[in-house]
């Protein structure tokens, strides 16, 4: 874990954020299609044409040409250019084992999407702070630059060159940090949970501090000074922005600095020293608090193999 980087980059790094598989749909004619939930992250985006996507309960969104979009733990939805129109089954109706386009009567309009993967037993840490549907309409101040990204991901969707596999995941990556930033901007760093925390000046400032010395014995009024806020205000507004206390903010970033740990092999002694713990057993607690299990079972799961894995479908 590199301390220089900045939080937003050692989140992803741990959780292993990694592009599952990056698709692109074209339709013509009318057409309507029922996909189901989504327990992960997902992104789309209209290359062309219009369409509606539809989460039901007067949930539903008119997307046009250079919108693009950010799904989390989303329902099941229709994605339909008619809304009167009986939904087919999205998976079904094509066979996306052979090929990452589908195709129906046509190219009017085209989207992009593509999925993310990461450990299951992390997944809150970033799902739990995004809305289910976020959109970033094309008139937006950041639409031009993440548009530019979708002209070379869809490029490389449709094309045949060596390493496109590669290109389509690193832009992916990009892509969804480009969204992160943009809804971040249009929303003026508000409701995003921990990462509106980020990009706040003295809030980011002690969870910046917290990710670059994690073993260091943080208190509260520490953090509060280092925020130039008074220990009560800085507390109420890092329980407001963040969920958590900061010291159950700090237990929970140690535990998983831990599992990346004991995902590399370290021992339970070594690692429990690496996070500013002076006994296995005290260790041990924090842990069991966090996860649910101790951190020795933890580590013999990842030693044989077994992985926590949330693996997105198409």
């Amino acid at each position: 874990m590199d301390p220089a980087q900045d939080p937003l980059s050692q989140v992803f790094s741990l959780l292993e954020v990694r592009a599952a598989r990056c698709t692109r749909f074209e339709a013509g004619g009318n057409w309507s299609y029922r996909f189901p939930a989504k327990p992960f992250l997902k992104f789309g985006a209209v290359i062309r044409g219009d369409c509606w996507i539809d989460f039901g309960d007067d949930a539903h969104h008119r997307l046009a040409a250079g919108d693009c979009f950010l799904m989390a733990n989303a329902p099941g939805y229709v994605l339909a250019n008619d809304e009167d129109l009986a939904p087919e089954d999205g998976i079904a109706s094509f066979d996306w084992t052979q090929s990452d386009v589908a195709r129906h009567e046509g190219r009017d309009t085209v989207l992009l999407a593509g999925s993310f993967g990461f450990e299951a037993s992390d997944a809150e840490l970033l799902l739990d702070a995004l809305p289910c549907f976020l959109l970033i309409p094309s008139l937006s101040p950041s639409a031009s630059i993440i548009q530019s990204t979708l002209q070379i991901l869809d490029t490389e969707i449709r094309g045949t060159g060596i390493g496109a596999g590669v290109l389509t995941d690193r832009l992916a990556d990009v892509l969804l940090v480009q969204v992160l930033r943009a809804a971040l901007d249009q929303s003026a760093g508000e409701g995003f949970g921990w990462i509106s925390a980020l990009v706040d000046p003295r809030i980011g400032k002690a969870i910046k501090l917290m990710h670059e010395d994690a073993a260091h014995p943080w208190t509260v009024d520490v953090l509060a000074d280092a925020a130039a806020m008074s220990r009560s205000a800085f507390s109420k507004r890092f329980k407001l922005l963040v969920g958590l206390a900061p010291l159950d903010y700090l237990l929970r970033w140690r535990m998983r600095l831990a599992c990346d740990w004991l995902r590399r092999g370290a021992t339970v002694s070594a690692t429990a020293a690496q996070v500013g713990y002076s006994s296995e057993s005290a260790f041990g607690h924090a842990f069991k608090r966090v996860y649910g299990h101790s951190p020795r079972r933890y580590w013999r799961r990842h030693a044989i193999g077994e992985k926590f894995l949330i693996n997105p479908n198409k």
